[in-house]
């Protein structure tokens, strides 16, 4: 049997890797040593095989393509709408079940362009960590807001008052295992791939995680403040490509080519117009405007609740300056000072909000991919249609809170107080003497304070 030759190629040796070139690259392909990837290996040896013609499409079939894109696009759009407004009228718990959804979607489509299959193959625990740092944060998220709006209720009930009250400490314990185990599943050969993915993960779950917790908050502050938002995000996003098709002249910027300076300008002077006027409707109603104190509340049941004087319209007189005419010295407007923090919201959508998509554009670019996932047909991945939502609610919530929100005393402060900072004695002693003022002030009957004194006393 005779030698083989060196140097000599065997091109269908390779027939098993075909498939290699339409993966998306990573930047864990390169191998722990430095040297070159088994896939670059492959990418190499099928770059040197005949190139194979393809016959390109007629123009039939590219307007068919077209055309059932669009269809399918269009359907999935309607019911988008249609589960978005039926959720918004039927209660906060089914918004806070949406944006739940969408937040795990949207992590599941990161993670995985980071991805190397053969590598995550042969490390189990890297899926299951995944998970498990999702897990470990919504559990932390979620928990600070049930604590934080919901007091009154968890405060008080037996059970969850011991989680309430060391919720961050159980929080942060869930963490130290799961670093814990990281560092035990350390395999040599796989370090690089390992970190980078340790990393990634941390980096998705404050982009994506952390970000829609603030708008779940938003939502138990009213649902004007996670509706407008949002709505002022998605018509930014319509009126740009309108005013780019009938204006756009000069590129914005080279991350999207087709994005203008002519739709970037035209979208703002139009979404804040929208915004005057979609606030202008939403504060007639006191279920988009009240913080949430029922969760089972619908539009049709609505809210109850003393307004934020943010909704409530004023007049402003003209100052009298020397340089302008008479007339216009007794000049009044009236309006809801809200228009005026919509004006602000609608900026941020318009001027800064975009710069989130184009974070993501330039990340896919950097992996070479279209679309980071084919979560929604016709529009790819969640994260695609999510990539300006996060930080525009990111914002919405640091500017109602340092701007709107009204700091008062809670019946929730008042209980955490007590609960957490008085000695049971103290405590009891509290009751008493609540129940003496209640009775002073006519609130309660003089049987409510004797049954109260026997039970204390027994």
């Amino acid at each position: 049997m005779g030698r083989s030759k060196r140097g000599v190629r065997f091109p269908h040796s390779n027939g098993q890797a075909s498939g290699s070139e339409g993966r998306r690259s990573s930047f864990s392909d390169a191998s722990e040593d430095g040297g070159a990837s088994p896939t670059s290996l492959r990418a190499r040896a099928q770059s040197q095989l005949a190139p194979v013609e393809e016959k390109p499409p007629t123009a039939d079939e590219e307007y068919q393509k077209k055309k059932a894109n669009f269809i399918t696009r269009t359907f999935w759009t309607l019911c988008m709408l249609a589960a978005f407004f039926s959720a918004l009228f039927v209660g906060h718990i089914y918004i806070i079940i949406i944006v739940t959804a969408i937040q795990i979607i949207s992590f599941k489509e990161v993670i995985a362009i980071a991805n190397v299959p053969s590598r995550a193959r042969s490390l189990r625990s890297t899926k299951s960590l995944n998970w498990y740092w999702l897990a470990t944060t919504m559990y932390f998220l979620y928990g600070e807001s049930v604590i934080y709006y919901f007091k009154h209720i968890v405060l008080v009930d037996k059970v969850l008052l011991p989680l309430a009250t060391h919720h961050r400490f159980i929080s942060f314990i869930l963490y130290v295992f799961g670093f814990v185990f990281f560092v035990a599943s350390l395999q040599a050969g796989h370090y690089k791939f390992q970190f980078t993915n340790f990393a990634w993960t941390h980096m998705a779950l404050y982009l994506i995680v952390v970000q829609a917790h603030f708008v779940m908050n938003n939502v138990f502050e009213g649902m004007i403040w996670f509706f407008l938002p949002a709505a002022l995000v998605i018509t930014n996003d319509i009126f740009a490509y309108i005013c780019g098709i009938a204006f756009g002249r000069t590129q914005l910027i080279k991350l999207s080519p087709k994005k203008t300076v002519e739709g970037f300008v035209g979208a703002w002077i139009t979404t804040v117009l929208f915004g005057m006027v979609l606030v202008n409707l939403m504060i007639r109603s006191k279920y988009f405007i009240c913080p949430v104190n029922d969760l089972g509340a619908t539009f049709f049941t609505g809210l109850e609740c003393d307004p934020n004087p943010v909704f409530i319209s004023r007049t402003y007189q003209m100052p009298e300056f020397f340089f302008l005419p008479p007339k216009l010295a007794n000049l009044s407007f009236t309006f809801a000072p809200i228009q005026l923090h919509a004006f602000v919201l609608a900026s941020f959508a318009s001027l800064i909000a975009p710069f989130g998509g184009f974070f993501a554009s330039g990340l896919k670019r950097s992996f070479k991919i279209k679309d980071f996932g084919d979560s929604i047909p016709g529009h790819g991945g969640m994260t695609d249609r999510m990539d300006c939502q996060f930080i525009m609610g990111f914002f919405a919530y640091m500017y109602y809170h340092t701007f709107i929100s009204l700091h008062k005393v809670t019946m929730g402060s008042i209980l955490e107080t007590a609960i957490t900072s008085l000695s049971p004695e103290e405590q009891v002693e509290l009751v008493k003497n609540m129940s003496r003022y209640l009775g002073n002030q006519g609130v309660v009957s003089e049987k409510f304070l004797q049954c109260v004194e026997q039970t204390i006393s027994n």
